[in-house]
């Protein structure tokens, strides 16, 4: 079984982390992996960095620039995680967007991902009928997870579809903005979530965007299985550097 579907039959509320690879060194990659498993994160998604990231907000849309200036590429990506599983288990998640894949090619990124251990991909600009009918086949075959987005605005039509082809979880973006950090969540976000719960889809949901401290992950998590914090990690390590990433889980746990 596919790490991610093992994570996510866990009896607990999961926390997911993304941060952008090269970032803010380009030696980082590694060892912030290692610090966030270490400190009781559940999931990480490692941001392939890309010149651009139409659903990102200013703080990462800065660090992938940082991230490409530092020399970071897909091929540097995969030599950095090649023995990352001789020191980590939980579940990774490769977030990008598919100029680079595709660039790469499709199978041979795939291909790539399940050598090196890599559990699923998250495609922003993929849309879902192309991968369905053109790469769904190709995913499967090397046992990669892609984990699709919805946000408030897709209709409950296109979000059974995406059910029926998924076989992770859904992310559930929590607005119709770029990613960025908030302090709550308001009435039309929390009906958005119950909405959603009460559709009884198959696969779980996790809620990304604008999630940034123990208050929002609490908020998120009553209506899904778990929560996704990119910007406000990103943030930290920006202002805080890489020597103090328990303090920020920390600060989201309890």
């Amino acid at each position: 079984m596919n790490r991610i579907n093992q994570k996510l039959k866990e009896n607990k509320k999961l926390l997911s982390i993304y941060f952008t690879a090269g970032y803010p060194n380009i030696d980082d990659t590694v060892s912030i992996i290692q610090d966030l498993e270490k400190n009781g994160v559940d999931m990480i998604e490692i941001g392939l960095p890309f010149s651009d990231p139409l659903a990102d907000g200013p703080t990462i849309q800065d660090s992938s620039t940082q991230a490409l200036k530092n020399g970071m590429t897909t091929e540097l990506l995969f030599e950095q995680l090649k023995n990352i599983r001789k020191t980590v288990n939980i579940p990774l998640i490769i977030m990008g967007y598919f100029n680079p894949m595709f660039q790469y090619g499709v199978e041979a990124f795939c291909k790539k991902c399940q050598d090196i251990g890599i559990d699923g991909l998250i495609i922003p600009d993929l849309p879902v009928d192309v991968y369905h009918e053109e790469y769904q086949i190709i995913f499967e075959k090397y046992g990669l997870t892609n984990v699709f987005l919805i946000t408030p605005q897709t209709s409950d039509e296109r979000i059974r579809y995406i059910d029926s082809i998924s076989n992770g979880f859904i992310y559930m973006v929590s607005s119709a903005s770029t990613t960025g950090t908030q302090s709550g969540f308001g009435d039309e976000q929390t009906q958005y979530f119950e909405r959603i719960a009460k559709m009884n889809l198959k696969n779980p949901q996790v809620i990304g965007f604008g999630i940034s401290n123990n208050e929002t992950f609490t908020q998120a998590t009553q209506y899904a299985k778990g929560a996704i914090i990119g910007s406000a990690f990103v943030k930290h390590v920006t202002n805080e550097g890489t020597k103090t990433i328990d303090t920020f889980v920390d600060t989201i746990l309890n």
